[in-house]
């Protein structure tokens, strides 16, 4: 990823905060279904941010983005379970889902501004 990509930046972070995430509920609270699921969809968004860098063609990357903003509100839905039933706190989820807002944000500022450049 380049380290211009703020939004490939920002997301590799944000996976290695759910894979933390991942071994303190793994380890500390011995949850495994709830955490698999944050784990595979919070490390998605930058996956297929990553494959994005090497689409085939617009319509791809497009594609790339819209999968990418679909895993982050999946994952989303995992932390509001996971605090919700207390297996994180409050403070947890409120700082980690602080990185998610952003990410889904800059994806969907992205994503509008291909639609209106692709509109002219």
């Amino acid at each position: 990823m380049g380290k211009d990509n703020l939004v490939a930046n920002l997301s590799l972070d944000f996976a290695i905060r759910i894979v933390n995430l991942y071994k303190f509920l793994c380890t500390q609270k011995k949850e495994y279904v709830l955490s698999n699921q944050v784990l595979r969809s919070g490390t998605s968004i930058g996956a297929n941010l990553a494959e994005s860098e090497m689409s085939q063609s617009s319509a791809d990357f497009i594609a790339k983005l819209h999968i990418a903003l679909k895993e982050a509100n999946e994952t989303k839905y995992w932390l509001t379970l996971l605090q919700k039933t207390n297996y994180i706190t409050k403070e947890q989820f409120d700082s980690i889902n602080k990185d998610l807002r952003v990410i889904i944000g800059l994806l969907v500022n992205g994503l509008k501004k291909i639609k209106d450049r692709e509109e002219l």
